[in-house]
């Protein structure tokens, strides 16, 4: 929660017990009295965020539009007095808002929303821990390859590249069933991004290429062949 009034604070912790109480769910809460205080040192550890949109210093929206910028899955609903403002919430993805005084009726089928969001996006996101200690939230599908980089595994995404605290051996173990193949002993390649396969390279959405082993030839374009003939079913 960010929230500047002890009341609503109060309010929603009271609808958030009794929906654990209910649902037989299990919450970790925080709760920041300012938009300042949460981006202070934000990290995308949150999966859902209650967010005040008129507070004395830094207001909701401009706080949303910070987050945003590290975190672009936490599940944002806007709490306000002021209808008006939140209007602009789709600028920041959020999921909706609720209206003060926070009613029972209204806050139980948005939290129930809420959840059935995250669970469905349950295992195509993962938290890294980057070399810097920073907390990255990364959307699977964006992801077009791992590579492994002296003891580290580069990320590399169509918008950046970081390098994060793991092995490759360790990242392929994580990623079985999301659609990932490696396809020599550096590389973990995304089959939703590769384009093709020409001789011993395998051509990857951007221009890019990447090597293919030979001992692991045949079975890469086995799982592309499966993976492109599984969406074609599932579309």
């Amino acid at each position: 929660m960010v929230e500047d009034d002890p009341a609503s604070i109060d309010r929603i912790l009271s609808h958030l017990d009794r929906f654990q109480r209910e649902h037989g769910q299990r919450f970790h809460v925080g709760a920041f009295q300012d938009g300042a205080d949460i981006i202070e040192d934000y990290r995308p550890d949150w999966d859902i965020l209650f967010m005040d949109i008129q507070m004395e210093r830094v207001d909701g929206m401009t706080a949303a539009k910070r987050i945003r910028e590290v975190d672009s899955e936490v599940v944002l609903i806007f709490v306000t007095s002021a209808p008006q403002f939140a209007i602009h919430g789709y600028e920041v993805g959020a999921l909706s808002y609720l209206l003060k005084p926070v009613s029972w009726a209204s806050f139980e089928p948005e939290l129930e929303r809420s959840i059935a969001r995250l669970n469905a996006r349950e295992r195509r996101n993962l938290l890294f821990t980057t070399t810097d200690g920073a907390r990255r939230r990364v959307d699977l599908s964006e992801v077009l390859y791992l590579e492994s980089v002296r003891h580290h595994v580069l990320i590399h995404t169509p918008s950046e590249d970081f390098t994060v605290v793991a092995t490759l051996k360790a990242m392929e173990a994580e990623l079985i069933g999301e659609g990932f193949f490696r396809c020599n002993s550096g590389f973990l390649v995304n089959l939703r991004h590769v384009t093709g396969v020409e001789g011993n390279d395998c051509r990857i959405r951007g221009g890019i290429r990447v090597p293919i082993s030979r001992p692991r030839k045949k079975d890469f374009l086995s799982a592309l062949t499966a993976y492109v003939s599984a969406r074609g079913i599932a579309t």
